[in-house]
């Protein structure tokens, strides 16, 4: 993976994404989304390319939209009314604005775990948890390792039952139900042979005897070191922010909360500071890596 980010401690990238996460969950201040969902957009392009993110966007914007609509039909509270639906109830316009930050939360923090899911390679995490709680990681790790090879091995059966002549596509309703679930069946049958090979593998190479040690290439470096105690700095400045009430926003019954204050400013800084902060690490690394061609 050419990002830079992705090549730190494991550490380092666990700790960002436990940051940007939660705090992506917990602060629903305008300002906040847009800098929490304009970062992840930002670094799944980096990480995936702008065709992957069209991709991911494409399901994710539904679910922004899907949040304004429904969130009105059931939440009327708000002062400021705006009509009333067929039904009797107010529509207001606190309940629509509660609705778009409810979605743009949740693209957000599914487009983090795109990047997550990218970054955090089952290897990592086993690196991190596996002394810890050995026995659950092993079975996120294989998890989360089983969900893109499953999708790989989905797209080719299809491809390779359409080459045949039995696309899901083609047919009847009952002679599509037949192809897809002779498609099940082939997937079934994978995913058994698949977890009778990796027992194996694993019975042979020694797991869960007494006394195995496992190699790891990771490092701590004074890189690692210097980012945790930027992560750090960031987590604990956003914290100290929630407690004191800068980035509180309320939605019901009326907007109200701190937008322009000199202190909530410097809390919008640090937040994006920490949002773009494996991008900025990218975009150094490339512009150095420009720098040593030139000179050569």
């Amino acid at each position: 993976m050419n990002d830079a980010f992705s090549r730190y401690h494991p550490l380092v990238n666990f700790l960002f994404f436990t940051l940007v996460l939660v705090y992506s969950m917990v602060l629903m201040h305008p300002v906040c989304l847009a800098v929490s969902l304009t970062g992840a957009i930002w670094y799944a392009v980096v990480l995936n390319g702008l065709k992957a993110v069209r991709f991911s966007l494409k399901v994710t914007l539904p679910v922004l939209l899907l949040a304004a609509v429904v969130n009105p039909a059931f939440n009327h509270a708000g002062v400021t009314l705006l009509c009333y639906l067929p039904s009797g109830n107010p529509l207001t316009l606190e309940s629509i604005l509660y609705g778009l930050a409810a979605g743009a939360m949740l693209c957000a923090v599914l487009m983090w775990f795109v990047c997550y899911n990218a970054v955090m390679t089952s290897d990592k995490f086993v690196y991190l948890f596996g002394r810890v709680i050995p026995a659950l990681s092993l079975v996120l790790s294989m998890t989360l390792r089983f969900v893109p090879r499953f999708k790989a091995q989905l797209d080719t059966v299809r491809q390779a039952q359409f080459c045949i002549g039995r696309d899901v596509s083609a047919g009847s309703v009952w002679q599509r139900a037949r192809k897809a679930i002779t498609i099940f069946s082939i997937m079934v049958t994978w995913a058994l042979e698949n977890a009778i090979e990796t027992a194996d593998s694993m019975k042979s190479r020694g797991y869960g005897l007494k006394g195995r040690t496992s190699f790891s290439l990771y490092r701590m470096e004074d890189r690692d070191r210097f980012a945790l105690l930027w992560l750090g700095f960031c987590g604990l400045y956003l914290f100290c922010g929630c407690l004191a009430g800068g980035l509180k926003w309320w939605y019901f019954p009326a907007l109200q909360g701190v937008m322009a204050a000199p202190m909530t400013i410097s809390f919008y800084l640090v937040y994006l500071a920490l949002c773009l902060t494996p991008v900025i690490l990218h975009r150094r690394e490339a512009r150095a890596w420009r720098c040593s061609r030139l000179s050569t």
